[in-house]
């Protein structure tokens, strides 16, 4: 099947493509939903420019394609992903009161069908919305101004003496629902890029990376998501600021054109990416179904 733009667009409130996330403005366009389906009629593919490629050999979820909903109102695409217990999302694009009873029923008969513990309908508000909530997408643009280098304790934890690399371990432990042990994991592989670090007293007190660029849909160089965080006993003293400040200084150097970012509406990131400047480009929120 292909999708019908002049149905889906004026329902995508917010750049977002299911499997593969947070989009650019300018792909987000008919053939890169369509892109997702071809990637489901292949078994463990990616598409060239899926992030998540950083990570695995395989792809964790898939578009469920036969069971696809599409019309001029609304258009429901469930994904199905094999991870732990199992979970189905059905991506709802549409503003009908209708849509959400639809969505959640969809959801519930794909949950049973596939034998999935846990089912989700992912809803969409614009970025002007009064009632974002959720993750808020947002865009940093390279090509608009300068980004200076931090003036502060921050640099690669390659550039560090021995010891401070060494704390890095117990930085990552302290940090391991951030995701830290894992990225921890992939530096000792050396299989990631740059990892930019905040040091005091000569221990890693914070750390944002990998640091890395790879083609979006269209061929233009998009900086990659980051782990970022700073411990607890550190915060609220400007390091969290200083690490974005110097990857943003890294991706505009190394010839990013833009980065978009996640954050929980709200949170201590969003409001320092608030504060910073960038684009909200709108929301992403689930309810169970």
């Amino acid at each position: 099947m292909r999708f019908r733009w002049d149905w889906l667009r004026p329902v995508v409130l917010a750049p977002y493509v299911p499997t593969i996330g947070p989009v650019h403005p300018s792909v987000l366009t008919e053939d890169l939903f369509t892109d997702t389906l071809t990637a489901a009629s292949t078994d463990r593919w990616f598409l060239r420019y899926d992030k998540d490629i950083r990570w695995s050999d395989s792809k964790d979820e898939t578009v469920l394609v036969e069971s696809i909903v599409h019309r001029s109102s609304e258009t429901l695409i469930p994904t199905l992903s094999r991870r732990g217990v199992g979970m189905i999302k059905v991506h709802l694009y549409g503003i009908e009161p209708s849509s959400v009873l639809a969505a959640t029923e969809l959801a519930q008969k794909l949950s049973a069908e596939h034998g999935a513990s846990k089912s989700r309908v992912v809803r969409f508000l614009g970025p002007e919305s009064p009632g974002g909530r959720g993750t808020r997408i947002q865009l940093k643009d390279f090509r608009t101004a300068l980004c200076l280098p931090p003036d502060g304790p921050v640099r690669s934890i390659d550039e560090w003496p021995a010891g401070v690399r060494g704390t890095f371990a117990d930085f990552a432990e302290q940090m391991a629902s951030d995701g830290f042990v894992f990225l921890y994991e992939q530096m000792q592989a050396g299989t990631v890029g740059p990892v930019l670090t905040a040091v005091v007293d000569g221990r890693v007190a914070g750390a944002i990376g990998p640091m890395e660029i790879r083609p979006d849909a269209i061929g233009t160089p998009q900086l990659m998501p980051q782990y970022f965080g700073v411990l607890p006993e550190h915060r609220g003293a400007g390091l969290g600021r200083l690490l974005w400040r110097a990857a943003m200084h890294w991706g505009q150097v190394n010839g990013a054109a833009y980065q978009l970012l996640q954050t929980e509406a709200g949170g201590p990131s969003d409001r320092l990416c608030r504060s910073e400047g960038l684009t909200s480009l709108g929301f992403i929120y689930w309810q169970a179904a």
